[in-house]
């Protein structure tokens, strides 16, 4: 994982300071492109450390088109908390609760409750974009799935999350926001590039490379390939100041070897993973590094 903190010196020695939505500041290039080869191994960082599990589940989340937190929340997953929380400040039912007390509400309403509907509740993001586009009945995933078996040179195998009739509905705005995937000419491997609008660095560039990668070697299985190359493209590429020292502390940790993801070989579905399906072996890291999330 030399390429990640490649990534990492460019923009501290590269980029220029600027001004963004959340105020905190970052240090930002434009245009990164990193390759990772799947077959030596999955790119789950070791210079600092990570859970697969989250990344995961927030992944199956995606896939099932779900679009409220309260899957997530009930599984310990709180990577998209900060954003309906914000929201639920500015609601009539906000008391002064923490984020820690609005995630504990969340757990303890039903689904189908009105609360998690409402304060749950993300927009049309990611999910509902993959697999009800425009909330027109186009389900991109199952498309690309037929695709890839079928008509596997085909350069359609395409799924799009950025959607301008929906942005201002979305809490947040796609930032892995367009995927393209390739089938190798002898038809043994697949390969997935993602164009990633904007990425924070340090804390999510390690969990988009490892949750594209276990996307392809899903969709690897369910077609009939193997899992080759993840390309990850960039376009504002940006640390955050409050990131600084945490990211520098980083950059003095060697790279230790990938370790080895294991999917259970008798799901034929991509829809029918779920978390008891998907492990690593062998993940060996340093300790973890902790930075603010930017809303």
């Amino acid at each position: 994982m030399q390429q990640y903190l490649d990534l990492c010196k460019y923009i501290l020695s590269n980029g220029e300071d600027r001004d963004d939505r959340t105020g905190t500041g970052t240090r930002s290039v434009f245009g990164y492109q990193t390759r990772y080869d799947l077959r030596d191994g999955f790119p789950l960082m070791t210079t600092k450390k990570m859970f697969l599990r989250p990344i995961a589940e927030e992944l199956l989340w995606f896939l099932k088109g779900d679009t409220n937190i309260k899957y997530l929340v009930d599984r310990n997953v709180r990577i998209w908390n900060e954003w309906p929380y914000e929201n639920f400040k500015k609601s009539d039912d906000y008391h002064g609760e923490t984020l820690e007390e609005f995630v504990e509400l969340v757990k303890s309403h039903d689904a189908d409750s009105e609360f998690v509907k409402v304060h749950g509740a993300l927009g049309p993001v990611y999910g509902a974009q993959w697999r009800d586009f425009n909330g027109e009945g186009i389900d991109q995933i199952q498309e690309l799935v037929d695709g890839l078996i079928n008509n596997p040179f085909s350069r359609r195998h395409i799924v799009c999350a950025w959607n301008p009739a929906k942005i201002d509905k979305m809490a947040l705005p796609p930032c892995h926001a367009f995927l393209q995937f390739y089938v190798s000419a002898d038809k043994k491997y697949l390969s997935c590039q993602l164009y990633q609008r904007s990425a924070d660095v340090f804390l999510g560039v390690p969990f988009n490379i490892a949750s594209y990668a276990l996307m392809t070697a899903m969709l690897a299985q369910v077609c009939g390939y193997e899992a080759k190359e993840f390309v990850h493209t960039i376009g504002d590429a940006h640390i955050y100041k409050d990131h600084f020292d945490v990211v520098n502390e980083q950059l003095t940790r060697v790279p230790l070897p990938k370790c080895k993801l294991s999917l259970n070989s008798e799901v034929k579905n991509i829809f029918d993973f779920t978390i008891d399906d998907i492990k690593i072996e062998n993940y060996e890291s340093y300790g973890k590094l902790v930075g603010k999330v930017s809303v």
